[in-house]
């Protein structure tokens, strides 16, 4: 393999072959940090600056001094790494369905597990965050029914090019709901998405939550040499009782 393009691992799941790889790109200078899933990139990266905006924008929504945040989606670790960042969090719980992403992480193949790891706030928990929301317990194994002050969730490409025909249900309403009960009052869910606002999403947001908006996140593409952008869609319960 070419001193450009190296794969640090390859392992087989059940949802396919999942692979790191680093290589070093001459448009941008540096060197650039792929996981793939068979065909599909779930992230690259050259390609951040959503990520990254999405944990400041969630934080920036949430009242709470020390606020208690749960990501769903480790990836390459930028969105754990920004809400890290914000010196008032009081605890950070990443759920990530591929336990090696966690390993690479842990080994230190990914360059953010250097500061995610060490910082004893934050917790790497190996699961499927859908899952743990159909689930009493909830997204915290260690701490049944735990609700935080923000859910920041990376996980599907957006709410209608989803990973898993499984997750779908997740964007619609009742699974609105559901992750609504997870959060505080006051609580904020930020989401990623690849696709432009979507209107249908948002007015299901708007069924559960008090304050909804989507921000497009735009960014450079070198690779195209031209503007791209993703969306954030930001969406703030009421201070009274959370949804049953």
């Amino acid at each position: 393999m070419s001193a450009r393009f190296q794969e640090l691992d390859w392992r087989p799941t059940p949802m396919g072959e999942l692979v790191l790889r680093r290589r070093r790109d001459p448009t941008v200078g540096k060197e650039i940090y792929e996981i793939k899933l068979d065909d599909d990139f779930l992230m690259s990266s050259l390609f951040t600056v959503a990520e990254v905006e999405m944990a400041r924008l969630a934080l920036a929504e949430v009242a709470e001094p020390a606020p208690e945040v749960a990501v769903g989606g480790l990836g390459l670790g930028y969105t754990a790494q920004t809400v890290l960042e914000n010196p008032d969090v009081a605890s950070l719980v990443v759920i990530e369905a591929l336990g090696e992403v966690i390993e690479w992480h842990e080994r230190g193949l990914i360059p953010a597990g250097a500061k995610l790891t060490p910082d004893a706030r934050c917790r790497l928990v190996h699961g499927d965050f859908f899952a743990l929301l159909r689930s009493p317990a909830g997204l915290d194994p260690a701490a049944t029914g735990r609700r935080f002050h923000a859910i920041i969730v990376d996980i599907d490409h957006s709410p209608r090019h989803v990973l898993h025909p499984g997750h779908a249900e997740f964007y619609e309403p009742a699974g609105l709901r559901r992750l609504a009960g997870f959060l505080h009052p006051g609580g904020v869910f930020a989401l990623w998405s690849n696709d432009p606002p979507d209107e249908e999403f948002t007015a299901a947001l708007a069924r559960t939550f008090t304050e909804v908006r989507a921000e497009v996140v735009g960014f450079a593409n070198p690779l195209q040499e031209r503007d791209a952008a993703n969306t954030v869609y930001l969406a703030k319960l009421g201070a009274g009782p959370a949804p049953e």
